[in-house]
């Protein structure tokens, strides 16, 4: 099985200080930003754009992250 590389180390670089321009862009209030990093790889990908908004603006944003997998409350016996 081949492998087929999508992105290398620099096109990621790359993609979060562009991410990280457009979050900056469009929002008029960097403070009131918060960013959620989805478990697991999500995480990272969020501190990653959270350092370089800092480095840009100087903004700290608030981070947090979400785990999103099946708890045993959320299946049901009946569906309905």
């Amino acid at each position: 099985m081949s492998h087929k590389i999508l992105m290398d180390a620099g096109s990621v670089g790359r993609s979060v200080t562009r991410l990280s321009h457009e979050i900056l862009e469009r929002n008029d209030n960097a403070d009131e930003i918060v960013l959620i990093g989805i478990h697991n790889r999500g995480v990272p990908l969020a501190g990653r754009i959270q350092a370089k908004i800092k480095n840009i603006s100087g903004v700290e944003l608030s981070l947090g992250s979400l785990d999103i997998t099946f708890h045993r409350d959320d299946y049901r016996e009946r569906l309905v």
